[in-house]
C-alpha cells in the first residue's frame, strides 16, 4: 500500500517537481555526485531516480556513462526519459526498490539520493542491491537525516499528514540498517544544506 501510495503521489507531482524543487535538487544532487567519485567506465545504478536529474548531471560530464534508473512513478520516468532521449545507452524502468529487475552483479555503483525515508522496506531495499551490486562495486546513499532538529520536526509531522512518508533515520539508526545487510560503511558524513534541510551519505561496499 506504502508503494502505490508513493507512486501515486509522484505521478500527480511529476510535472512541476523539478521547478518545485530546482534549488533542492540542485544543491544535493551536485553534492553526490562529487562525493560519489564516479568513473566514466562504471555501469551505474540509480533507485528511485525520479525525473533522471542525476543522470543529467552525469551525463554532461560524461556523454558515454552507462546508467540505469528505476523508479516507481510512471510519470516521473517519463519526463525522465525525455531528458535523457539522446542516450542510447541510458534506460529507465518503472520497479520497486524492494525488487529490483537485474541480474546478481550487475553494477558497479547503485546510488539513492533523497528517498530512503519513503522505503517500506528498506532492509530488502538493501538485500536487493547487495545482489545486483558487483563484487568490488559501491552504494551511495544519500538521506534526509533525523539527528537535524528541523528534519525531526519533518519526520513528525509527514508521519501525520503525508501517507507516502515512512520514516527518516538518525545517522547511527541508519548505519545499522547498511551493517544488518551486510555493508561496510567506508566513508559518511552528515551536511545541511540552507536553514531547513540536513542530510546524511554514506558509501558503502
Amino acid at each position: 500500500m506504502t508503494e502505490t501510495t508513493v507512486s501515486q503521489q509522484y505521478d500527480q507531482l511529476a510535472a512541476v517537481y523539478d521547478r518545485r524543487w530546482r534549488s533542492y535538487i540542485t544543491n544535493t544532487l551536485t553534492f553526490l555526485k562529487t562525493w560519489a567519485e564516479i568513473s566514466p567506465t562504471d555501469t551505474i545504478l540509480d533507485v528511485a531516480c525520479g525525473t533522471g536529474e542525476f543522470e543529467n548531471l552525469l551525463l554532461s560530464e560524461h556523454p558515454s556513462q552507462q546508467i540505469i534508473g528505476v523508479d516507481i512513478s510512471a510519470n516521473m520516468l517519463a519526463i525522465a526519459k525525455q531528458k535523457c532521449s539522446t542516450y542510447t545507452q541510458v534506460s529507465f524502468h518503472l520497479a520497486s526498490a524492494s525488487a529490483l529487475p537485474f541480474a546478481n552483479n550487475s553494477f558497479d555503483v547503485i546510488i539513492s539520493a533523497n528517498s530512503f525515508h519513503y522505503f517500506a522496506y528498506p532492509e530488502t531495499t538493501l538485500t536487493e542491491m547487495r545482489r545486483v551490486l558487483k563484487p568490488d562495486g559501491k552504494v551511495v546513499i544519500l538521506d534526509w537525516c533525523r539527528d537535524y532538529f528541523l528534519c525531526k520536526v519533518c519526520d513528525i509531522v509527514l508521519k501525520i499528514f503525508d501517507p507516502a512518508h515512512k520514516q527518516c533515520y538518525t545517522q547511527d539508526e541508519f548505519h545499522n540498517l547498511l551493517t544488518s545487510a551486510n555493508f561496510q560503511v567506508t566513508r559518511a558524513t552528515k551536511v545541511r544544506f540552507g536553514f531547513v534541510w540536513g542530510l546524511m551519505i554514506a558509501t558503502v561496499i
